[in-house]
């Protein structure tokens, strides 16, 4: 017999996420900041961006896991690839777009999305097993 799915159709998948995205716009960050020479506080709110980690934990609290439906565990839930890479290809556009406009820390936007240039600049992709060091004492002049 195959086992109940707590979200019951690829459909019911999305119209929790857009669920998810409406949360986060409804919610924003808040933090007190200080401004000027004088250091005046201010509270300023910052809209609370979109995660797969925000969207799982969001699931949680909706009484729902959602990590099987992403990972397809035991090939169970290949109906919802297509709606999971969706809503992967909207959190990563989010993000993308908002880092580039400078609005999320663009570094750490990078590194979410597997962005950042990795470039071997010392050992031209050899792999390392020992290291040398020479000692060179100081001149006695």
């Amino acid at each position: 017999m195959a086992k109940h799915k707590y979200i019951e159709t690829p459909e019911a998948m999305w119209e929790l996420f857009l669920k998810y995205v409406k949360w986060c716009k409804e919610n924003p960050i808040t933090r007190e900041d200080y401004v000027g020479g004088a250091g005046k506080q201010v509270t300023r709110s910052y809209e609370r961006p979109i995660t797969i980690s925000g969207f799982r934990a969001f699931g949680h609290k909706e009484g729902v896991t959602i990590n099987h439906y992403f990972a397809n565990t035991d090939n169970s839930y290949e109906q919802y690839r297509t709606i999971c890479s969706r809503i992967e290809d909207e959190i990563r556009d989010a993000q993308i777009t908002n880092g580039l406009l400078g609005l999320y820390n663009a570094s750490i936007t990078q590194r979410l999305n597997n962005l950042t240039e990795r470039v071997d600049q010392t050992t031209q992709g050899e792999k390392v097993t020992e290291i040398k060091v020479n000692i060179i004492p100081p001149n006695d002049d």
